[in-house]
């Protein structure tokens, strides 16, 4: 990641969190931080830890490669293609039958 995309870390983290409808105070609880702390890095005074990024990616439902995706464009590909096999390991077999026959269709 360049310095840029750990400034755009900052508000990503920020609009997840107002995605979620959650203060600043509730996810500081739920990570066991300050709530000082994650308005720094929200506003990118302070970067998390890479505990601390796991634990927020956990708390957002979200896994921390689709977090990262999102920011970083050279690993977006790579994180979308785990965030695919993801979702397919909750399918049922009829349901992953169903799609393989779609994504074959999709590719004539």
């Amino acid at each position: 990641m360049t310095q840029s995309d750990y400034e755009k870390l900052g508000g990503k983290i920020k609009e997840l969190r107002i995605q979620m409808d959650l203060t600043q105070a509730e996810v500081a609880s739920a990570l066991d931080v300050t709530p000082g702390y994650i308005s720094n890095v929200e506003n990118n005074r302070s970067a998390m830890s890479l505990r601390i990024l796991i634990y927020y990616a956990k708390l957002m439902g979200i896994s921390l490669d689709a977090l990262i995706g999102t920011i970083d464009s050279e690993y977006k590909p790579v994180a979308l293609d785990r965030e695919i096999m993801n979702e397919l390991s909750t399918l049922d077999t009829e349901t992953k039958e169903k799609l393989l026959k779609t994504i074959r269709l999709w590719k004539k």
